[in-house]
């Protein structure tokens, strides 16, 4: 893909969750950077997605997504996420894995159907602690412009989120693991949630928020108060 004019305001959604772009845009928005699809963007999905998020740990994969997608989109800032719910009596389970655990090989909501019979089937012993927590690393890469040749060109940040899961699933927002996954936070299950009230306690709302910050922090802030001196 050739490179082409973008604004440096832009800023690439590295996912094709059609429910991570319906919690990302509002949080993009809020902080003043217009997200962009790779739909729209008309990158063509590839058996070679699927292959880099191959790391054990939410912050190689992140990057990795996230520094894949930048490599297509040359100039354009890429945001990439990296989430998955952990088990405590799983022992983190299923973690990093958490969308592809069932194996199932399905998509969309069939295979959170298969994940979420995979996670009740593994707590179905009443003996076993049901505390949970959700985690996301988000992660944005991009390409310094002519008046910030020295600012960093990735960053990433962490957010975590804890609960308990529940023994029949509640709410019909969100996507995953969210009917069964009940907030402390909210008192109710991320499925019960707004999009608003998720949003400002969530994973990923936290993590994306923080490297957002810092983004414009380190992008915009930081260089254009550097040149104004």
């Amino acid at each position: 893909m050739g490179k082409t004019a973008v604004s440096r305001f832009q800023v690439a959604l590295a996912t094709r969750s059609a429910g991570k772009i319906r919690e990302l845009i509002p949080m993009l928005s809020a902080a003043h950077l217009s997200p962009v699809t790779l739909e729209t963007l008309g990158v063509a999905e590839s058996p070679a997605e699927g292959a880099v998020e191959a790391f054990e740990t939410f912050e190689d994969n992140a990057l990795a997504k996230a520094r894949y997608f930048a490599s297509l989109l040359p100039g354009l800032a890429v945001l990439a996420d990296d989430s998955g719910l952990a088990v405590d009596a799983l022992h983190g389970a299923p973690g990093v894995r958490s969308k592809r655990w069932s194996a199932s090989g399905l998509t969309g909501q069939a295979n959170d159907d298969a994940n979420n019979a995979k996670l009740l089937a593994a707590l179905a012993d009443p003996a076993l602690a049901r505390t949970a927590r959700y985690v996301c690393v988000a992660a944005i890469v991009w390409t310094a412009d002519e008046w910030a040749e020295d600012a960093p060109q990735e960053l990433h940040a962490r957010g975590e989120t804890v609960g308990r899961i529940a023994y029949a699933p509640r709410g019909v927002n969100g996507f995953g693991y969210d009917p069964y996954f009940e907030s402390d936070e909210l008192a109710m299950t991320f499925g019960e949630a707004t999009t608003a009230a998720k949003e400002r306690i969530s994973h990923r709302g936290r993590a994306v928020r923080a490297a957002l910050d810092a983004y414009t922090r380190a992008r915009f802030t930081e260089k254009k108060d550097a040149r104004n001196r």
